[in-house]
């Protein structure tokens, strides 16, 4: 005879129909969240002046101030996800009639949301004052190239270093030959490619014109120039893969944090935390 393989209904667990998910909770923590955030980068923002110093020999180095920056950004993570995740665990409405495995998920769940919806939040916070910072330049280069003997870019630092010259040369309209210059050099840059060999002569030349220097010396002042431009993108592009991998780790631990918080916060509102079997029994009630 072929017998039945059906499980048994489980008895004694009777699911209700209410939601899983207690919103009102989660906003709660992502709101604490996010509070505690922006004091945590005040105090931050603080100690990190406090360290660093304009002057030579004084203050922390470069190296040692970005990865302190790294670690707190990490600290400051923990600390807001965890209060965060805790408070959305503690809040969020008891659930009667479901399994000890399935509250543990759910727990884990609303500390999971609370520092999603807060990066969110956050995000969404950062991304406003960016905008009209764009928004700001971007009018302010069109004004810029209307009046371009007053203007004042990335770029015209290397090019003043380009048109220097030792003794005083007479230059019929200097403007025009640095605008050029400018937008030469960015234009390049800004492709990430380096100075056409075409480019690269024809700058040799009005920097001659301009400085007084042998064409040979002009080649090797626009050689120096453009590995110094190079040498700071890849600085800055170094500086920049440096802090996103920071904040991916600093999003990562938040996220842990806030999940496992959220476990402790929901552990002691059913008075079952640290004890599996209590909250086994406790969700069969």
């Amino acid at each position: 005879m072929i017998q039945s393989t059906t499980p048994e209904p489980v008895t004694g667990l009777v699911e209700p129909s209410v939601s899983g998910v207690s919103w009102a909770a989660v906003l709660a923590g992502a709101i604490a969240s996010c509070a505690l955030t922006l004091v945590l980068l005040s105090l931050g923002t603080g100690l990190g002046l406090s360290v660093v110093s304009p002057w030579g020999n004084a203050g922390v180095s470069a190296t040692t101030f970005k990865i302190g920056t790294g670690l707190y950004f990490i600290v400051m993570a923990m600390i807001s996800s965890a209060i965060g995740g805790y408070i959305a665990g503690r809040l969020r409405t008891k659930w009667t009639g479901v399994h000890g495995d399935e509250v543990y998920f759910r727990d884990t769940a609303h500390g999971f949301l609370a520092w999603a919806f807060a990066s969110v939040l956050g995000a969404a916070l950062l991304a406003s004052p960016a905008s009209s910072l764009v928004g700001g330049a971007a009018s302010g280069a069109t004004q810029a190239a209307a009046n371009s003997a007053q203007s004042s870019g990335p770029m015209d630092g290397y090019v003043d270093t380009l048109l220097r010259s030792d003794t005083a040369q007479p230059a019929a309209n200097p403007q025009d030959s640095r605008g050029e210059l400018v937008r030469l050099f960015t234009t390049s840059f800004h492709n990430g490619n380096d100075l056409a060999p075409a480019d690269r002569t024809y700058v040799a030349k009005v920097v001659s014109a301009r400085t007084g220097l042998s064409q040979p010396d002009a080649e090797k002042r626009v050689t120096e120039v453009t590995n110094q431009v190079k040498s700071d993108l890849d600085k800055a592009r170094k500086n920049a893969a440096q802090l996103a991998l920071w904040l991916t780790a600093a999003l990562v631990i938040g996220a842990f944090s806030a999940s496992l918080a959220a476990t402790e916060g929901g552990g002691l509102r059913d008075g079952t935390w640290g004890n599996r079997s209590l909250r086994v029994r406790t969700s069969q009630l």
